[in-house]
């Protein structure tokens, strides 16, 4: 059976036939989801997309995207490999985001997964660009993520700040403490680290559930705490 960077090799040497973009193509008429090298791909060429947004890839912006995802020292040469090859290809960042949402229609956990990771990436600098953000909010729009789940990975990577927590956890305002709590229970089941992995999010990359999480417990406390203050 082939390893997981063997497949991203094989992924690779059909780039180099055609672009990025045709190799993606096929994956989406094969429906690999499920599997973490069709992730990978998936989001090394988006995040390679984004970075050359600005007309401009920095360094420190390939030193980011390398540092969040994580990869064994002699596998390097291939993760770049693919940043490059994303580079090349004049296919947009829209005309990729149409690809993968392709792959993974069956699979919309995938797709806020792989625009968990973007955040991520377009965060990593510390603040997110209005380019950036501008480009986050295709993705949304290209995923079909629903209106909770972008607040909620918001929250994550730019702070909840004044955002309604009842908004990020999908529930209506007037909502009964249980039916609160029931939407919270199903949040924790599908963002747990284990369902990530389920879902073909490669195992270095759960640590995104952790973020997600933490504005979940939040905006569940925080609904809790008004709940309890409204007069009986």
């Amino acid at each position: 059976m082939m390893s997981f960077w063997d497949r991203i090799g094989a992924i690779i040497e059909g780039a180099r036939q055609r672009t990025l973009g045709a190799v993606l193509e096929t994956l989406a008429a094969q429906k690999q989801r499920r599997n973490e090298a069709a992730f990978s791909i998936a989001l090394i060429a988006l995040s390679a997309k984004m970075a050359k947004a600005d007309g401009v890839v920095t360094d420190d912006e390939v030193a980011a995207f390398l540092d969040f995802f994580k990869f064994p020292e002699e596998e390097g040469d291939k993760v770049r490999m693919v940043f490059q090859l994303a580079q090349q290809d004049v296919a947009g960042f829209d005309e990729y985001l149409r690809k993968v949402a392709r792959i993974f229609e069956d699979a919309p956990a995938v797709l806020e997964d792989v625009l968990d990771c973007l955040f991520y990436v377009a965060a990593a600098d510390g603040v997110a660009h209005p380019r950036e953000l501008e480009l986050l909010d295709n993705a949304a729009k290209a995923f079909s993520i629903q209106d909770p789940a972008y607040r909620r990975l918001k929250a994550v990577h730019l702070g909840l700040g004044d955002d309604d927590p009842w908004l990020i956890l999908g529930v209506d305002h007037e909502a009964p403490v249980g039916a609160v709590k029931t939407a919270y229970r199903a949040l924790v089941r599908d963002h747990h680290p284990d369902a990530l992995i389920a879902r073909g999010v490669p195992a270095d990359l759960v640590r995104i559930a952790e973020g997600r999480m933490a504005a979940i417990n939040t905006a569940y406390e925080r609904i809790l705490t008004e709940i309890e203050a409204k007069p009986a």
